[in-house]
């Protein structure tokens, strides 16, 4: 095998130098607090057989055959998309092959030259690199701080008189767990003409009344231009859906690039999202017992006097900071010797300085886990200071 090019040779040695070097690791056993199985659909039974009753109407198909726009295009996406937009109180909605298609594919064919777009310094690396596709000019403001955006609002926007503006922020923010004033960002958005986008990946099964998400808690949908929900975290399946007007969703079929020239969602992985759908809407105790959970966890912290290191979150991710690769992925491995899954997030990910252990908390994690993990950690901190 020829080798690897000198010049990436040293960028992996570099990764191990700063001791953040990656590896992709079997599947560990252990009580969960790492995966966003939030509310353990990933395992469930119900909807395990609701996706074969929902096949069993089309017969069995094993692959999606090719992309939407040629074979791929199976009966099943409409009815998985009807009831995606019906749930979510859109005109429109259109599915993806995952988050990360979702956000690249959206901003690359929406932001046209001379366009201008805001984005939360903190947003994900699939909505960066949709931004880098794209030929507008973006600039980032400082972690849900509406002062410095309306700041930069000011400054950017007076001078482009035929510039479309748009603005992009998450409902929950993946690496913190915390979420934005939405109400203000809306006030903004329209004090300015602002097309506003929220990505809501953390949010969807977790907030809202039924897990609608923070937009529809807040009554906050006519409002918004766009909205992306994925389904790899809370609703335990696959994919991505972008909610909006019936005219975005036929210009994102003709110029999204990540939908047009990909295979489509296998129609199993499609059905699945529809069954994942009906069970979050007809029984809500998962998510009850989610935010009991939640609850909970936030008083352990105060009972073990960890607040100091906790980013302040009430969503199903709690981060606690521990500076350092080295010593966060040593707090990991003392959790995973008491048999808890907790993982390091380490600098690149995070900026140096705010390396984390990041606790996902689920419907199905008990009080004792709960107690007995930050108890574990509390000891860690105590001996470590």
């Amino acid at each position: 095998m020829k080798k690897l090019p000198l010049k990436l040779e040293k960028r992996l040695q570099k990764r191990k130098d700063e001791d953040s070097f990656r590896k992709l690791l079997p599947f560990a056993d252990g009580v969960d607090f790492f995966s966003n199985d939030y509310l353990g659909f990933s395992k469930s039974q119900n909807i395990a057989d609701s996706t074969q009753k929902i096949l069993g109407e089309y017969g069995v198909v094993n692959g999606a055959t090719g992309s939407r726009l040629l074979s791929g295009n199976h009966p099943v996406f409409r009815k998985a998309e009807n009831q995606l937009a019906s749930f979510h109180n859109s005109q429109a909605a259109l599915i993806f092959n995952s988050g990360y298609d979702a956000n690249i594919g959206f901003f690359s064919s929406i932001l046209q030259k001379n366009d201008i777009i805001f984005y939360d310094e903190f947003s994900h690396a699939s909505i960066r690199d949709g931004l880098k596709m794209s030929l507008a000019k973006n600039y980032k403001f400082q972690h849900n701080n509406l002062e410095d955006l309306e700041q930069k609002l000011e400054r950017f926007t007076s001078k482009m008189d035929d510039s479309e503006i748009y603005m992009v922020t998450e409902s929950v923010f993946s690496m913190d767990g915390d979420s934005p004033d939405l109400i203000g960002i809306v006030e903004l958005a329209e004090k300015y003409q602002v097309n506003l986008i929220v990505d809501e990946a953390h949010a969807t099964g977790v907030i809202g009344e039924k897990g609608q998400g923070l937009v529809q808690h807040l009554k906050l949908e006519s409002k918004i231009f766009a909205r992306i929900h994925t389904f790899g975290k809370a609703m335990g399946c696959h994919g991505a859906v972008i909610l909006g007007s019936s005219n975005l969703k036929d210009y994102l079929v003709n110029f999204s690039r990540s939908l047009i020239y990909t295979t489509a969602l296998s129609p199993h992985a499609v059905a699945t999202i529809s069954a994942a759908y009906r069970y979050l809407e007809s029984e809500q105790s998962f998510l009850n017992e989610l935010r009991r959970n939640i609850q909970y966890f936030k008083s352990e912290i105060i009972q073990n006097k960890l607040q100091h290191i906790f980013i302040e979150s009430d969503s199903a991710i709690q981060a606690c900071i521990i500076s350092g690769n080295t010593r966060v992925k040593l707090a990991a491995s003392q959790l995973q010797k008491k048999n808890f899954n907790v993982k390091p997030i380490l600098s690149p990910t995070v900026p140096i300085g705010s390396e984390r252990l990041r606790f996902c908390i689920h419907s199905y994690n008990s009080k004792q886990e709960i107690a007995e993990v930050l108890k574990v950690l509390g000891n860690f901190v105590a001996n470590s200071e």
